[in-house]
């Protein structure tokens, strides 16, 4: 049935529907063209698709284990990604060049100073990731304030235009190669008439201005070879960093493994070695344990002569037997009655000694002239002794002492 046979009614409902219809698979599409947009903005953010990109170089020694689109780390953060690894040409001192990026801000963190590439084990699989370590002195290897070249004639006229804004982008060394100024120096009259008369090659100086707003690009990148920022542009080489690599999992296993089959023999030997003396061992035990039962009677023996040692005059008993007791008491008494004895015979002798004593002062008292007489003899004595030396007969016998404190005879 065709439209025109519809009454108008059924018309009128029919054209709302379509409206209907149509705008539901309008806001259909808008809402999902809006989410797809979403996802593709949140995509870019996430990645960094909107942020700048610095792009750096490094040579190394095998690319085992790096792909392109593998992340780049600095700090445990993912800072960048692989943009490219391809082998260096024959006669080349390198072997790989890997390039790449590193997403705003994290690239400033590299610098001269500090900041190199380390290329570290991911997994036991051979995976490895490469890590930027963060400088801490030096110049940043790239940096987004233009470069400009000029004169020194043309610094001077910016300097006093714009004092304190205008810095060094490059080491002024003199003709001896000897550090005179270093970048980032502030440029200033005094300065630039130092530098003026350093004979600069083709007068020109790298500076920059502070103030100037970042661009959002590459503006140069630090040449150590050249001492100086680079204006970098599309095409030319990237910011070199130096790479320390690790080896990878893989040959330190396989070192290992060979260390373990070198030291294999000598660890055999040392089981042996442990195998024969855990068998003397065993027949140290063996031996002991026979020991220790042959040894019981005598632990026995002990116990029952310790226990007697206990008992009071047991070591006079083991010294002297049975009857030594009895023997050293009757000594004792023996000894006891001895010094009584020797004591009253003691005092019996001082008694009679002093009946003697009293009875010859008694004499003495009474013969007054014994004295006397007993030194007259004496000198009697003694004048015959003197009388016999001076006889010719007897002189010999009289030897005379050699006085041997006597004076020396003095010489007339």
């Amino acid at each position: 049935m065709g439209l025109q046979d519809l009454t108008p009614q059924l018309r009128t409902r029919l054209s709302r529907m379509e409206r209907a219809v149509g705008w539901f698979v309008f806001l259909a599409t808008a809402l999902l063209l809006f989410g797809f947009g979403y996802y593709i903005y949140h995509t870019a953010e996430r990645k960094g698709w909107f942020k700048i990109k610095a792009p750096f170089f490094t040579y190394v020694q095998s690319s085992a284990g790096l792909n392109v689109g593998d992340p780049v780390f600095m700090m445990g953060f993912a800072v960048g990604q692989i943009t490219d690894i391809h082998p260096m040409p024959p006669g080349d001192r390198h072997n790989v060049r890997v390039q790449f990026e590193v997403v705003a801000d994290y690239f400033r963190y590299i610098w001269t100073g500090g900041s190199y590439l380390k290329v570290n084990a991911a997994d036991f699989l051979g995976k490895r990731q490469l890590e930027v370590t963060r400088g801490t002195n030096g110049y940043a290897l790239v940096v987004t304030q233009p470069v400009l070249v000029k004169t020194a004639d043309e610094l001077k006229q910016l300097v006093e235009a714009q004092p304190g804004q205008w810095q060094l982008s490059q080491e002024v060394r003199d003709a001896n190669s000897n550090l005179v100024f270093r970048a980032y120096t502030v440029l200033d009259q005094s300065n630039l008439l130092v530098m003026a008369g350093l004979n600069l090659e083709s007068n020109s100086l790298y500076a920059y201005n502070n103030r100037e707003k970042d661009k959002h690009f590459i503006a140069a990148a630090w040449d150590g070879r050249i001492h100086r920022y680079r204006i970098f542009k599309p095409g030319d080489e990237t910011a070199w960093i130096r790479a320390v690599e690790a080896p990878p999992v893989t040959d330190q296993l396989q070192a290992m493994v060979t260390q373990i089959q070198q030291a294999l023999p000598n660890v055999l030997a040392l089981t042996n070695r442990l195998a024969a003396v855990l068998d003397n061992a065993a027949n140290a035990t063996a031996n002991l344990n026979t020991t220790i039962v042959a040894a019981q009677p005598v632990i026995t023996n002990f116990a029952v002569i310790s226990a007697q040692l206990r008992e009071p005059g047991s070591p006079i008993v083991w010294a002297l037997g049975t009857n030594g007791n009895q023997q050293l008491q009757g000594a004792l008494t023996n000894a006891n009655a001895l010094l009584a004895d020797t004591d009253t015979n003691l005092t019996a002798m001082l008694f009679q000694l002093a009946d003697i004593t009293s009875n010859l002062n008694a004499q003495v008292q009474a013969n007054t002239n014994m004295l006397s007489a007993i030194s007259k003899t004496v000198m009697d004595a003694d004048d015959l002794v003197q009388g016999l030396k001076h006889h010719w007969l007897l002189r010999s016998a009289f030897k005379k002492e050699n006085k041997t404190n006597a004076p020396a005879a003095t010489k007339k």
